[in-house]
């Protein structure tokens, strides 16, 4: 019996017997009688936890394989903090006419959809095609650009209005619940596509997680196939972010949790476990938001909670076996 559990194919059952269970519960708890409203406000909601828990999890996954370090997630390159800089930017140079602006919401996911994946690239171009393919120093400048940018948004946030400061405040955490449809739809096509190359990629993948040396030995261009990688991950990020806002440390607790669970390195493996892992936990989490806590939290500090407490748990872990 425990031989049998061990096999990954029931895990995965289990996982998405997991996620349908939850999906019923979040869908139907506490409707009285409404049903049509309630699976229509409630459903975007699903439909964003899917979006946000595969782009989550496949860029974690590929990210920490790309970097060979499991307590490493893409926000070291400094993306959740480049979004907080343009929602500061918006609100400090627009003042009120930002309220016009963030009713488009084609324009303000757009964006920063831009903004996100065009330093990005301009950062894997230089340092990465021009600098070796030193993907250290790559994490490094990733830190102080991160740094940097949440240093001018906690600057230019002092010298706001304290209005335009609390509407700003609104926009900088992670919420679901008010996704628009028609963004979910160009997010869910363009999500696609990454997904479909890195699930393309993952007997790359496999290779890769060997080590640089034996990458190439068995015939990767390590280098081409990493600014790859790391663009379809900024990507992901990107349109994640741009979607519903930050979650930090959704990715790093998805990632390892399937790690352990799965014990395995085959990454179409890890890449299922993974989304049904994060879609669970936003389901559950969202549900406690609303039907236990009553709306008196939100999703983003319930994942940095767990999240944090999880890291240094970890960190302590590593620390005793070494």
């Amino acid at each position: 019996m425990t031989k049998l559990w061990q096999q990954p194919w029931l895990k995965l059952a289990a996982l998405a017997i997991g996620v349908l269970v939850f999906t019923w519960l979040f869908l139907t708890y506490n409707t009285y009688g409404n049903w049509e409203f309630a699976l229509r406000l409630r459903g975007k909601k699903v439909l964003a936890f899917v979006f946000v828990g595969i782009a989550t999890s496949f860029s974690t996954i590929t990210f920490q394989t790309v970097t060979h370090n499991h307590f490493l997630t893409p926000s070291i390159l400094g993306f959740d903090s480049l979004y907080i800089l343009v929602q500061t930017l918006l609100f400090f140079f627009m003042g009120h006419q930002t309220g016009s602006l963030f009713q488009s919401h084609f324009a303000m996911f757009g964006i920063n959809v831009i903004l996100m994946v065009g330093l990005s690239t301009l950062l894997f171009f230089f340092l990465l095609k021009k600098g070796d393919q030193n993907l250290y120093l790559l994490l490094m400048i990733g830190m102080v650009l991160g740094t940097f940018f949440g240093s001018a948004s906690t600057f230019l946030q002092v010298l706001l209005d304290p209005n335009e400061y609390d509407k700003l405040q609104g926009k900088l955490f992670a919420s679901f619940a008010n996704v628009d449809v028609s963004l979910l739809q160009v997010a869910g096509l363009l999500m696609l596509l990454v997904i479909v190359y890195l699930w393309l990629s993952a007997h790359r993948l496999d290779v890769l997680h060997l080590g640089k040396e034996k990458a190439m030995n068995l015939g990767i261009d390590v280098g081409k196939f990493q600014i790859r990688l790391l663009l379809a991950i900024s990507l992901l990020v990107a349109l994640s972010t741009a979607l519903v806002g930050p979650v930090t440390f959704l990715g790093f607790i998805v990632a390892n949790l399937t790690y352990q669970l799965m014990g395995t390195f085959r990454h179409r493996t890890l890449f299922i476990a993974s989304s049904l892992l994060s879609i669970l936990l936003l389901l559950v989490g969202q549900f406690f938001v609303e039907q236990v806590f009553r709306w008196n939290t939100t999703m983003s500090v319930v994942i940095e909670f767990i999240g944090g407490v999880y890291f240094v748990g970890k960190i302590l872990y590593e620390r005793k076996h070494e």
